[in-house]
This record gives structure tokens, C-alpha cells and sequence, in this order.
């Protein structure tokens, strides 16, 4: 048998059977080694299409003959200790879910995970990380849902989750933490969207209340069963966050402190909250002008030491830090004085207080606020709501007007004209018929034409009430008389239709 390499391209016959030149060519370059070849599901992992588990195999660091086409990757439940950088050698492009839990993980370098690109679910709980230093998750650009928990993290360095732009989730809860991770959201490069934090069961004794008023209209944190000191300015979180119908709140109420009815003793007394129900109010002023809106359910003069949060459309302001040359502060009263007030300052402005007590469903903490004129908003007070309402109002009404004026066009001009008498003899267009013509040959010649339409009601002629007699034709196609018509030009009733052959 000659070589391979003396014969020529084209399929030939080999021994009596048929060679294809590109399979033959594919397994010599196998055999000479030019191909790379994929690398085969280790014996101590399983492999099930694109999805990979090597859990519970006691591993102390990641097998390199893993192949790099799975989309999820389980290493939960063995004896990683560390993450270097080098901790894999080939790029898993197509990996979104890669599982860590159930290690021994204390330490991650920088650029630990930059072969990972496109990991969408990262799961690192239950390690034994203890710092979050700069840059650790650098690369992980598309990463969704982060989850730490049941760590024993003390700290987390400015510029931990840099990078982490699309971050949706946090999971930091059975931690270390003595202090709330502010920069999460106030960092450059961190998360833009981060809608969820976990950071119950860990250490945190005093949290900003004017930040987490100022992050949480953007998400939920959850912040049970941490040993928070009971003040006044805790106290009126957590009632605002009552009335709002705050989740993590609501969910796990048992589980903060200032329970019920107990909390601080004089520092947040009744002294300063007044009787009369708390109804939504509007206030109005003209550009320009200063306005002072007084906090619902508060007395005019509030015990001394208690702390009162503005949370206005753009920023939350309180009673204790006060710059006169601000543009909105907060007096000793608790009331909220906008100085020069602008057009933009309209909207809904929330008063956050501690007055121990449950409001009822009709109770409002919140004023509206009106920079205008008056007449120009709705009797909420809310002028952007208002001119969404008045522009729906009127776009429906103009929708409506519009559809009516096609349906009446289309029924004026699009209606089949014609209805001819079958060869068989028998009406096309039943018993009774409306004829749309603008044919004015349809008329006699002897009968005055216009260039309208003309719309007939041809009602069947009634029966022989004698059964016997035979039944006579419901038209006659001869001589019709029409009882009544609606015409655009001089036509009266009365007049016949004598040509049979455009009748319809």
C-alpha cells in the first residue's frame, strides 16, 4: 500500500474500501500531536454535560486537568486553603457559577479570579475569610450574586468589591462586622445596583440611621439579631420603617431590638409627640421664598437630645448636624425649613421620629410639597404626579376619539358594495341587506345622481300568513322599493332601484 502522502486529494480506494482525505489528514495531525486535545473529566469529579461537581473529594488544590467548557463548576465540601492567582491556568469563558462553599479558604490574591470573566453566582460562604483586602474580585465585571456568609470577616478594606459594577446580591450575614460597609454603595467602582445585603448575625452596635435612610430606597437590608444600642434615632428607623412596610423589618420583627412598646426611657418620651391624628398635608410656596413644613405628629417643641431625619426626593437631612447656609435644614422643633426654595424641591418628604406609637392605616408620616402655583397640580400636591395624571387623562380621551373616527371610516368605505343574486337564484346577502354603493349608475338615468354614498334598508317582504299559498320572494329583483334611505344626496323615499344588476 502506498503512503497517504503520495496519493492524491479526492476520495480513493483503499483495500477495497473508501477514504475520506479529511478524516485521514484530521487523525494524522491527532497522531503527530498539532491538535490540542480536550481534557477528560477527572475520575474523582463528576461530569455531567457543561456542569462539573468535585465536591466532597478532600481536595487541597484544584485539579488542572479540569475541562474548560463548563458553565458550572462545584468544588464545595473539600480542603481549599487559598486562592493564588495561579490557582487555575486556562480561562473558563463559558463558567457563571462557580462553587467554593464548605472550605477552608483564609486568604484570595489579587486577580484571583480574572481568568473567570463571565461568573454570574460566586459562592464563598462558610470559609475562613477573615479580611476582604483591595481588588480581590477584580474582573468579575458580570457578577450578580456574591455570597460570603458564615465567615468570620472583621474587616473589608476600601476597594474590596471594586470592579463588581452588575453586584445585585450580598450575602455577608454570621460574620465579624463591628462596622456597617457604607462603601459598598459610596465607592467608585463598586455596585450600581446592589438591591439586596444580608448583615444579620454579626457585631454591629451602632449603624448611621441617615445613611441607611439615604441607601435603603434603593434596596432591602437585613439587620437582625445584631446587638444595636436602643436610641431614639434607631427607635424612629424603625418605626418609619413600620409604616413603610419595610421588609427585612417586617419578615424578622421579632428579631431587632426596641420591641413593641419598650426602648429608651426619657431620652424619647411622649412629651413631644402630639394627639392629633396624622393626616397628609400639602405645603406650597413660590419659588424663591422660604417655606417651613412642621413634621406630622410631632409637638412644637420636642424633647431635648431627640433626633428628627427629613427624607426629601434628593437627600436626608436631620436636626443635629445643621449648616445655616445650607439649603435645607432641620430646626431644633423638628421642623424642616427650605430656604429659596426651587421648582425641583416639589414632592413627597418623609419625617422620621421617634413618637412610640403604631399608626393606624389611614396615618401618614409624609407631606407633600408644592413649589408653584397651586392650581397647576393635582389636590395631592404633587405636581409631577399630577401632570402624569392630566397627560393620561388626555391621551386616552384623544386615543379614544381617534379609534372611533377609523371605525366609522372604515365602516363607510370599506364595506363590501356589491351583493349579487347567486346563479342558482338564491340571495347572497340574506333577508335583510344594507347596500353601500358609490356607483351613481346604480340609479335610473331618469333619477337625480349624486356623488355620495347611499345607504338602503331593504327589509324582506312578509309572508303569506295562508299556508297553502306558496311563499313569494323576500326581494323582487324586478321592482324594489326602498322604505328608507340614508343618502348624501337628493334621493327620497319612495324611490325605486330599477336596475336589478347592482343591487347588493
Amino acid at each position: 500500500m502506498r503512503p497517504i502522502a503520495s496519493q492524491r486529494l479526492g476520495v480513493t480506494n483503499v483495500g477495497g474500501s473508501r477514504c475520506d482525505p479529511a478524516a485521514a489528514a484530521l487523525l494524522l495531525l491527532l497522531c503527530l500531536g498539532f491538535l490540542p486535545s480536550v481534557a477528560a473529566c477527572p475520575s474523582y469529579c463528576l461530569c455531567a454535560s457543561d456542569i462539573i461537581s468535585c465536591s466532597g473529594r478532600n481536595l487541597s488544590a484544584l485539579p488542572f486537568d479540569l475541562p474548560n467548557y463548563a458553565t458550572r463548576l462545584d468544588l464545595s465540601h473539600n480542603a481549599l486553603y487559598a486562592l493564588p492567582t495561579d490557582w487555575i491556568l486556562q480561562p473558563f469563558d463559558r463558567l457563571t457559577t462557580l462553587v467554593l462553599s464548605r472550605n477552608s479558604i483564609s486568604q484570595i490574591e489579587v486577580n484571583a479570579f480574572i481568568l473567570t470573566p463571565h461568573l454570574l453566582h460566586l459562592d464563598l460562604s462558610s470559609n475562613q475569610l477573615t479580611v476582604l483586602n483591595l481588588s480581590i474580585f477584580t474582573g468579575l465585571k458580570e457578577l450578580k450574586e456574591l455570597l460570603l456568609f458564615d465567615n468570620q470577616i472583621v474587616q473589608i478594606n476600601p476597594g474590596a468589591f471594586s470592579d463588581l459594577h452588575s453586584l445585585q446580591k450580598l450575602y455577608l450575614s454570621g460574620n465579624r462586622l463591628t462596622t456597617f460597609p457604607l462603601g459598598i454603595y459610596w465607592e467608585p467602582g463598586g455596585p450600581r445596583n446592589l438591591t439586596f445585603l444580608d448583615l444579620s448575625y454579626n457585631k454591629l452596635s451602632k449603624v448611621s440611621v441617615q445613611s441607611l435612610l439615604s441607601v435603603t430606597r434603593h434596596g432591602g437590608i437585613y439587620l437582625q439579631e445584631n446587638p444595636l444600642v436602643c436610641d431614639c434615632a434607631l427607635l424612629a428607623l424603625l418605626e418609619y420603617w413600620m409604616w413603610k412596610q419595610y421588609r427585612p423589618l417586617v419578615e424578622f420583627r421579632g428579631e431587632y431590638p426596641c420591641k413593641g412598646n419598650s426602648g429608651p426611657g426619657p431620652l424619647c418620651s411622649q412629651q413631644g409627640v402630639s394627639d392629633i391624628p396624622i393626616e397628609a398635608q400639602t405645603y406650597q410656596e413660590e419659588p424663591g421664598k422660604r417655606l417651613r413644613v412642621p413634621c406630622p405628629g410631632l409637638a412644637s417643641s420636642t424633647q431635648e437630645g431627640q433626633v428628627v431625619f427629613w427624607v426629601t426626593p434628593r437627600t436626608v437631612v436631620n436636626s443635629s448636624t445643621n449648616d445655616p447656609s445650607a439649603h435645607l435644614i432641620v430646626l431644633p422643633n423638628g421642623t424642616l425649613e427650605i430656604r429659596g426654595a426651587l421648582l425641583e424641591d416639589s414632592g413627597t418628604y418623609g419625617c422620621v421620629a421617634a413618637r412610640r406609637r403604631i399608626y393606624e392605616h389611614s396615618e401618614t408620616v409624609e407631606v407633600n410639597v408644592v413649589v408653584g402655583n397651586l392650581s397647576t397640580v393635582s389636590a395631592s400636591g404633587l405636581a409631577h404626579r399630577s401632570g402624569a395624571e392630566h397627560f393620561n387623562t388626555a391621551f386616552t380621551t384623544l386615543a379614544s376619539c381617534v379609534v372611533s373616527i377609523v371605525l366609522v371610516l372604515l365602516y363607510l368605505y370599506l364595506t363590501p358594495c356589491r351583493c349579487r343574486e347567486s346563479r342558482a337564484g338564491s340571495r347572497g346577502c340574506g333577508g335583510r341587506a344594507i347596500i353601500l354603493c358609490s356607483d351613481p349608475r346604480e340609479v335610473d338615468s331618469g333619477q337625480r345622481r349624486s356623488n355620495g354614498k347611499r345607504v338602503a334598508f331593504l327589509e324582506p317582504q312578509a309572508e303569506d300568513s295562508d299556508i297553502g299559498s306558496p311563499k313569494t320572494p323576500a326581494m323582487n329583483l324586478g321592482h324594489v322599493t326602498t322604505e328608507g334611505i340614508l343618502k348624501n344626496g337628493s334621493r327620497t323615499v319612495g324611490q325605486t332601484l330599477t336596475d336589478p344588476a347592482h343591487m347588493a
